[in-house]
């Protein structure tokens, strides 16, 4: 005989907390956040505060209720030690337009990442399956039969240690830059979790933190068509990794250094 007990799905109130808010735009259905390395973006079972969505609540204002309470206007999220910008909907019908566009790939979200080593080429794509990794549930992984996933990436500048890239999402699996990175031995320095992690010290990284940063995101807004288009300087951290990680090969001063490097063209 074999019994098994099954535990009640855990589920908690989801609160408004007075945590700052980075909010670069916002109207009357959307606004675009820009996130700091470190927050989660929504609660979860070990994360039920502290979060982006607790944030937002706490500012006031109405957001989308497409899902989960606990997402609520989430429309695409970044991982915990991932920077950058993201955008928020208010409303339900925004939300949907919104979700729409990312899954026809009419939302351009362009990262900056810095990867151990140096690619074969300046500029390839990756296109290969991700999934859950059988072997470990927290970890995703190349997975023959798992969601496709196309990433583009084009090297920038070249260190002696690695390489400056602008990666392309074509699709939005869950860690879906760091592990395609990964996948061709050049993870994303700092990373962890897919085998980046070692050489703080070269990468002038501090700890829990990968040199990974949603610096541009682009879209036409869902209501009213007018294209819009952000852009995310190197944070504080990241940007004095990056002058440890370019040695020798100065960078310029006083400007932000993804400017300096044409990331934006």
């Amino acid at each position: 005989m074999v019994r098994v007990e099954i535990p009640e799905v855990e589920k908690r109130a989801i609160t408004g907390e007075a945590i700052p808010v980075n909010v670069v735009y916002e109207d009357d259905v959307l606004l675009v956040v820009d996130k700091p390395a470190g927050m989660v973006v929504h609660p979860a079972p070990g994360n039920w505060s502290g979060t982006l969505v607790n944030a937002l609540l706490g500012r006031g204002g109405p957001l989308s209720s497409e899902g989960e309470p606990e997402r609520a206007g989430m429309v695409h999220r970044l991982d915990k030690e991932t920077s950058g910008l993201l955008v928020v909907a208010k409303t339900d019908r925004a939300h949907r337009l919104l979700s729409a566009a990312i899954a026809d790939r009419r939302v351009v979200r362009r990262y900056a990442a810095v990867t151990w080593g140096h690619l074969s080429a300046d500029a390839m794509t990756i296109d290969k399956p991700i999934a859950r990794d059988p072997r470990d549930r927290k970890r995703m992984a190349i997975v023959n039969k798992g969601r496709p996933a196309k990433t583009d990436v084009i090297r920038l500048a070249r260190f002696d240690a690695g390489d400056l890239l602008r990666a392309h999402l074509h699709s939005g699996r869950t860690h879906q830059i760091r592990v395609h990175l990964a996948s061709i031995g050049h993870p994303v320095m700092g990373d962890d979790v897919y085998g980046g992690g070692g050489g703080r010290r070269v990468a002038g990284l501090p700890p829990k933190r990968h040199f990974l940063h949603a610096a541009w995101l682009a879209f036409k807004h869902p209501v009213s068509g007018k294209q819009l288009d952000f852009r995310s300087p190197l944070p504080e951290d990241l940007a004095r990794a990056l002058a440890v990680i370019s040695g020798e090969h100065a960078l310029p001063t006083g400007v932000d250094p993804l400017t300096a490097l044409h990331f934006y063209e």
